[in-house]
């Protein structure tokens, strides 16, 4: 099979050739002719390493079922998005154990969109219990590290969690990380309240990435010495950004990316609410909360206090290069090549021979929306937009 389109990266029109899976050539295409429709804009698929839940399904609810994975999956396609990382956050240790059994055996059944799912996120129970920082996690749930727990999660999750976020100033969590580095797990540092010199701690240990930096801190923060300038700062972690225009006002998300730029990722960090029709809706975290037409989701009791995210990573792109002076090769590195090579995930996030064939195609014009026009996972067509 074949797909035509302009690289999102070099602006060349290319010709990519998949079979079994695989991208087996990319090469050079003609340009099309005067009057002839524009070719869509081209990438490698997009990965979105923190989907809480999007399209009306939920990932952590009581009871997570296949159907609800199942759900996610098809309504992340229609985005762009052609792998991911469930993420599942803190609650009672056995309702995060039989979620990480329910998308194991969703991907070892080999079910609808399974090859999607490229691990799991797990991020909690071992957070700063700390108002604002914690974030929406629940302050019950919230604990110290304990490696022999998790493992016994990662058991139950068949080994598909590849990411951890974690307070690097809980008891017990500088050893914790490097044993999870040790064992192959990227480690994320964030909902943190730690000092500098448990940040410094962290990265020695093996801490990579920044979770959704500037965001899951308290309100309140002193001026220059803290946890957000200190991981801004280093150049040795990776940082994951939301571009919804929401959770990072546009002059600190362009302030951020221009610090991080080779290092920034986008993330949605969607929450069920995602890619549904504006509207008040009920929510078991936050409970009454109303999306707006915009993407902003809050509370219904105050505006100004936001409910997670509702935006897919199609919107995140869009906003980058409308908030900043990124290109929308850059935007689309953050959502291809970078995740990739900070997961170690070899096979994906670029558009070359012997990739996995994962594909993301969309038109795009300067200053408006992303609009997906078809999205493959290794090698099948998953989504396609109707003439």
């Amino acid at each position: 099979m074949m797909w035509k389109g302009r690289d999102a990266v070099t602006g060349q029109a290319v010709e990519v050739t998949v079979s079994q899976e695989r991208i087996v050539d990319v090469r050079s295409a003609a340009e099309p002719q005067t009057g002839a429709e524009d070719l869509p804009w081209i990438s490698a698929g997009w990965i979105d390493l923190q989907v809480n839940g999007f399209g009306g399904y939920d990932l952590n609810g009581e009871m997570l079922t296949p159907e609800d994975l199942e759900g996610v999956v098809r309504a992340l396609h229609p985005k762009g998005v052609s792998a991911f990382l469930p993420t599942i956050i803190t609650g009672p240790i056995e309702q995060m154990r039989r979620a990480f059994g329910t998308i194991a055996g969703y991907v070892r059944e080999g079910r609808f969109g399974s090859r999607s799912i490229v691990g799991i996120h797990m991020e909690g129970p071992y957070l700063s219990g700390e108002d604002g920082s914690r974030g929406a996690h629940p302050a019950a749930h919230i604990r110290d590290p304990d490696w022999d727990e998790f493992q016994r999660l990662q058991e139950t999750a068949e080994g598909l969690i590849r990411m951890v976020t974690i307070a690097p100033e809980r008891k017990g969590a500088i050893p914790f990380i490097r044993r999870l580095s040790d064992a192959g797990v990227v480690v994320a540092i964030g909902h943190t309240r730690a000092g500098a010199e448990q940040l410094e701690e962290a990265v020695q240990a093996g801490a990579r990435v920044s979770t959704h930096l500037g965001n899951g801190s308290e309100p309140m923060l002193p001026r220059h010495p803290n946890y957000i300038w200190q991981q801004l700062a280093d150049d040795r972690l990776w940082a994951t950004f939301i571009p919804d225009g929401h959770h990072l006002a546009p002059p600190v998300l362009k302030a951020m990316l221009r610090v991080k730029r080779d290092k920034a990722l986008f993330v949605s960090d969607s929450v069920r609410f995602g890619g549904m029709a504006p509207g008040a809706y009920s929510s078991p975290i936050g409970g009454q909360v109303v999306l707006q037409a915009n993407g902003l989701l809050h509370t219904a009791a105050n505006p100004n206090i936001l409910a997670g995210s509702a935006s897919s990573l199609a919107d995140g792109i869009a906003n980058a290069v409308r908030f900043t002076d990124l290109s929308l090769a850059e935007a689309v590195q953050a959502v291809t090549i970078r995740p990739a090579r900070v997961m170690g995930f070899e096979a994906l996030g670029a558009l070359r021979p012997g990739m996995r064939a994962d594909l993301t195609l969309f038109r795009y014009e300067p200053g408006g929306a992303v609009d997906v026009t078809e999205t493959v996972a290794a090698g099948e067509s998953v989504y396609r937009q109707l003439a």
